[in-house]
């Protein structure tokens, strides 16, 4: 009975330490374990840990941000956003996901970007405030993280924007005693903070599966020696894996005993991926844990060979680049790779057929779970999505549901007795940073309300909180420039644009180009009271003609306003967005003819009535 007695003793304080863990507003932790290594093998306590997953480089840093009248496309993710992601990864399948690094001032930072590192010492409180969220919902839905310190390249600051602060080279930041202090201040302030809202120091979270160098590290081997080295000097709880910018691994980190885990990129030519993966492969048997830290970017069919190859050669993981999760107000984050691929948004769509998006993320679904000898189940049901706020019945948007493929729209006037379905196949993915549904079948002097439910094969949510009344007086006619069906009449050498400039053009899908002369027409209604075309030009000083007729034979210039967004110093060479709005039409006005200029990209054209 004594021992016994010890026994529940012991019990109970192993309770209540795991509550102290998982203390604050965090409902329940699902990791027992850090993660450790026996031999090649990740072990999650007794149980090896292997995965097929995928990067999230928005996770805890957006970079996408990239509305038409957006001029800052960085910004910190909300709590929605975190939780979207992370639960996406599980219903994938997925147990591990790798995010981006922590970011660092650039000297051509305008000064309303948020960056982790400001300067040497300096850290960004609200940034790293985000991170603690991304922890906090790791630890809640079950997702382990790998989290590179520093980026090789200047997209988000890295090794260059380090040595800057002190007027020395990119290529010091390997050698400098001064910047390697620097980088390794940020190591400390990172690895030692305390989660802000779990209580929890970022070295005691079992949601962190490891720490990696860097992203794509191009270093000597003596730098990554004293990098890795301090990093176990500071936390012996998790692995440390090595970021580097090769396709072959090296003795010199074989042998380190401070690098844990091995990873190595593959894009591009796909035999020449295996090729390696296989020899890294032989390399690390009975030696250390290899996982494939980003693959991707290649045919449909590619991307399963080398899938595959992962599970089949016993690698310890690999994941995709990249995913990107949606967007607070509506719809989700876009970002435009090359090679005709972009990010893939969970669980594909229409839209993503350019990439094979829903094929490449189902054989993902599959493979995640097939690395560990299991059936892939159907997805859930979605859950229950959450309307935004609605002052105009053009603009209705949702935060949606991971899983969902589309939603169904209803609305009730003051007078009905019932909802009416508006859309029975509303699609959140069709169109980039704009609102996910216009409702053309409401009455002016209408009060409106609504509410939506969300639907995949699997079934549909519950429904949505209803949001009223909506007051109808104006209605809106949108054209996103897909397609010539709500053009009158058209003359000229006019293209209809997808992936052609896409990231320049804020990842408008759907742009229409033209000669200078070229033109469309807008048949309007009489009581029409704003006129807008949304362009895009690599100079702010172009121009679009707006021309009023009554007949559709005798054309009026008219004089619209004209409002310009762009961005400051960027490595992407985003175009300016460029606003014409047309207020005020003469007496009869029927037809609106809109001419280009042939240094012009026009990405919607809307028009409202009374």
């Amino acid at each position: 009975m004594r021992t016994l007695s010890k026994a529940l003793r012991a019990c109970r304080l192993c309770f209540v330490a795991l509550l102290v863990l998982c203390a604050g507003p965090v409902v329940y932790c699902q990791f027992q374990h850090f993660i450790t290594v026996q031999g090649d093998k990740l072990m999650d306590g007794d149980r090896e840990l292997r995965f097929i997953s995928v990067n999230i480089p928005n996770l805890h840093y957006v970079e996408d941000y990239l509305p038409f009248s957006s001029t800052n496309p960085w910004r910190l993710p909300d709590e929605f956003e975190i939780r979207d992601a992370l639960t996406t990864v599980k219903q994938m399948g997925g147990k591990v996901a790798r995010i981006y690094v922590f970011s660092v001032k650039r000297q051509d930072d305008t000064p309303d970007i948020i960056r982790h590192v400001q300067a040497p010492g300096e850290f960004n409180e609200g940034a790293f405030r985000a991170f603690d969220m991304v922890l906090q919902v790791a630890n809640e839905v079950g997702i382990r993280l790998i989290i590179p310190f520093v980026d090789n390249w200047r997209w988000w600051g890295g090794r260059g924007e380090y040595a800057a602060f002190r007027g020395k080279t990119k290529d010091d930041f390997w050698t400098d005693r001064q910047v390697i202090d620097d980088f390794e201040e940020t190591i400390a302030f990172v690895i030692n903070r305390t989660n802000t809202l779990t209580g929890i120091p970022y070295k005691e979270d079992k949601a962190i599966l490891a720490w990696e160098t860097g992203n794509e590290l191009e270093p000597p081997f003596i730098w990554t020696r004293e990098i890795a080295a301090f990093v176990k000097s500071l936390d012996r709880n998790h692995l440390l894996l090595e970021g580097t910018h090769a396709k072959e691994l090296s003795q010199e980190a074989l042998d380190d005993p401070n690098l844990d885990i091995l990873s190595t990129h593959h894009y591009r030519d796909p035999n020449a991926s295996l090729q390696y993966i296989v020899k890294n492969r032989q390399l690390t048997k009975g030696r250390k844990p290899y996982i494939i830290g980003e693959y991707g970017i290649v045919p449909a069919e590619d991307i399963r060979i080398l899938t595959d190859t992962i599970i089949k050669e016993g690698l310890a993981g690999g994941m995709i680049w990249s995913l990107r999760t949606r967007n607070r107000e509506g719809g989700f984050y876009h970002h435009y790779e090359y090679s005709k691929v972009a990010a893939y948004r969970w669980p594909g769509f229409p839209s993503g057929e350019l990439y094979d998006e829903r094929l490449v993320l189902s054989m993902l679904h599959e493979k995640a779970w097939q690395i560990d000898g299991i059936t892939a189940p159907w997805l859930p049901i979605p859950s229950a999505p959450e309307l935004i706020d609605i002052k105009d019945v053009g603009e209705i948007s949702w935060k949606g549901s991971p899983g969902a493929t589309s939603y169904t729209v209803e609305r009730k006037t003051d007078q009905d007795t019932s909802w009416t379905v508006v859309s029975d196949a509303a699609d959140e993915s069709r169109f980039q940073y704009r609102p996910l549904f216009n409702d053309e079948t409401a009455e002016i002097g209408q009060t409106c309300y609504y509410r939506l439910k969300a639907k995949n094969g699997s079934g549909a949510s519950g429904y949505s909180n209803v949001v009223g009344p909506v007051p109808v007086t104006t209605k809106k006619s949108v054209d996103e420039m897909e397609n010539f069906d709500g053009v009158f009449q058209k003359d000229g050498s006019l293209q209809l644009l997808t992936y052609q400039d896409i990231r320049r053009a804020k990842e408008d899908w759907s742009r229409l180009s033209g000669s200078a002369g070229s033109y469309v027409v807008y048949k309007v209604p009489d009581r029409t009271v704003e006129f807008q075309v949304d362009a895009l030009a690599a100079e702010a000083d172009r121009e679009i003609l707006l021309l009023t007729s009554a007949d559709g034979q005798t054309f009026v210039q008219a004089d619209p306003g004209k409002e310009v967004f762009s961005f400051g110093g960027n490595d992407y060479r985003f175009f300016h967005a460029i606003r014409f709005r047309l207020t005020s039409f003469p007496p009869g006005t029927a037809y609106v003819k809109v001419v280009l200029d042939g240094k012009v990209q026009i990405g919607r054209i809307e028009y409202r009535y009374r």
